[in-house]
């Protein structure tokens, strides 16, 4: 059965049409639609309830060490109170997981997907054996909250000590929210600026209800599943099962850059070198409908009369609108300005190979 967030009964009051995700019961929309919700985090601010992520807390004198063999990304670089997205590997280079990495002072704090939460767990904590590390699963005891858009600073200074304004991107603090003790992170999944929150789960009401009065003379509103896909998506923010997954490696889906080689060994590592050396046989890219058409996930990529790949993410991009894609196509296919094809139903509708991401990131702009 479906689980209930804390704030099951605030989404039900606002509207909110709820639907099963992850094995959470979450609003995909709110009355005004999907992509009113989208307008209002690109030019106002938004609010999500995304406690169906999960959290695990590494402490320990290896803890270093031991991230450094896990993830891909060079944890010794990081500096106290720094977030930075990275990725975790089978030795094979499939991803397993993607995930944010939190530096703090007494812990390492990662935010994981969560489909993978009980997945992640076990392999986090498979990964221990030789390590003076302790790997824990927070996510019972820990609510999450994103306030994201280019008014969520003004509208969360006023339940602050911290400067948010001296926060930086991809930086993060303990202080307090409303009271309440929470880690804040300048971190998100929209291509705005913003915060995620991670406080204790009983104060998620008080939270919820702090920051929906202090938005309200911004334009805050509640946001759904809907706007943060189509949100992630112009942003080419990837989601796990779509654009990554265990059998696609991080340097095909574009996201060398979170692939430290030079730190030493870690999990996944020769394989992802042997790709990166000779490049990968099909790689991510945007495309764009030439012909009318909604390209959705799964539909298939054609040319030349043949299947050469597959949409990984498709539909009507509400800030540029144009009807955009996400897909994996023969490295060969990926230069700008490639027509290719999508199949939608029985027609092939033409497309071209664009670039990426469709929305430039705030913090890219900053």
């Amino acid at each position: 059965m479906a689980r209930k967030t804390e704030l099951y009964a605030r989404h039900e009051a606002l509207g909110g049409r709820m639907i099963e995700f992850a094995g959470w019961l979450l609003p995909v929309q709110y009355p005004t639609g999907p992509i009113e919700e989208h307008h209002t985090v690109r030019k106002a601010a938004g609010l999500f309830d995304i406690d169906h992520m999960a959290q695990l807390v590494v402490t320990g004198p290896d803890a270093l060490a031991y991230l450094q063999r896990v993830v891909t990304m060079d944890v010794s670089k990081m500096v106290m109170g720094e977030a930075h997205y990275s990725l975790v590997c089978y030795e094979d280079g499939g991803v397993v997981d993607d995930i944010f990495v939190y530096r703090m002072p007494d812990r390492y704090f990662i935010a994981i997907n969560a489909a993978n939460a009980d997945k992640d767990t076990r392999w986090f904590q498979a990964q221990t054996n030789g390590f003076r590390v302790t790997v824990r699963n927070v996510a019972e005891e820990t609510y999450m909250l994103a306030l994201q858009g280019p008014k969520a600073e003004a509208i969360l200074q006023p339940l602050t000590p911290a400067d948010l304004s001296r926060l930086a991107f991809h930086r993060a603090i303990d202080s307090t929210v409303a009271g309440v003790p929470t880690l804040i992170g300048r971190t998100g999944y929209t291509g705005e600026d913003g915060f995620e929150l991670f406080f204790p789960r009983e104060k998620a009401l008080l939270l919820w209800d702090r920051i929906i009065e202090a938005g309200a003379p911004h334009g805050l509103k509640p946001i759904g599943l809907a706007a943060r896909d189509s949100l992630r998506f112009e942003a080419k923010m990837p989601l796990y099962g779509q654009e990554i997954g265990p059998d696609i490696n991080p340097i095909q889906a574009g996201l060398g850059w979170a692939v430290a080689f030079g730190k030493g060994d870690f999990i996944g590592r020769n394989a992802l070198l042997k790709v990166k050396l000779e490049g990968p046989r099909s790689v991510l890219v945007g495309l764009e409908m030439v012909d009318r058409g909604v390209p959705r996930h799964t539909y298939p990529v054609v040319a030349g009369g043949r299947t050469v790949g597959e949409v990984t993410t498709g539909m009507f991009a509400p800030t540029l609108g144009r009807y955009l894609a996400l897909a994996y196509v023969p490295a060969e296919l990926a230069a700008l300005g490639t027509e290719l094809g999508v199949q939608i139903r029985d027609d092939v509708k033409r497309a071209k190979v664009v670039e990426t991401p469709f929305y430039v990131p705030a913090y890219r702009r900053k």
